[in-house]
């Protein structure tokens, strides 16, 4: 075996590592635990900034996913759209404008919003400034029994 055998060995054990790292971590039951700001990594969007805290399973849900988002002024984080999980949003700082319930809602800093299976919503920053907020979702059995909503027809 020569060096360079080893190095390409050894960069296949350590992807393959990291591989099952992640897929632990997905089928791990999440413990109580913390996460300090500092140490949530941002990644650079089309339109902010995404923070990853964790998706996994706990003991009483299938899987609670948490991120932080950080909308750039005047950007949406996408078009309203439905899922069968629940949702929770925590604004931390900015403004953003909340499509709930078919309404549009302008919402700042501590304001607290709850998505609904299958309801539509989004978000935008309406400010001249970042907007960013806390998203928990949360999965469950129930979830799966929600049928999925039809296309929209096109006939006339």
């Amino acid at each position: 075996m020569n060096k360079r055998d080893l190095i390409v060995a050894a960069i296949a054990v350590s992807t393959t590592l990291a591989c099952v790292s992640l897929a632990d971590e997905a089928k791990a039951v999440l413990d109580s635990t913390a996460w300090k700001w500092e140490d949530i990594t941002a990644r650079d969007t089309d339109v902010g900034q995404y923070r990853y805290v964790t998706r996994q399973p706990t003991r009483t849900l299938e899987e609670l996913e948490m991120h932080i988002t950080t909308l750039n002024p005047h950007k949406a984080s996408h078009a309203p759209h439905t899922h069968p999980n629940e949702e929770m949003v925590i604004i931390k700082e900015g403004t953003l404008q909340a499509h709930v319930n078919g309404k549009e809602i302008v919402l700042g800093p501590g304001s607290v919003m709850f998505f609904a299976s299958m309801q539509p919503h989004a978000v935008q920053n309406i400010g001249d400034t970042p907007a960013t907020y806390h998203v928990i979702n949360w999965k469950t059995a129930a979830g799966k029994k929600i049928p999925p909503k039809p296309a929209p027809s096109t006939a006339q």
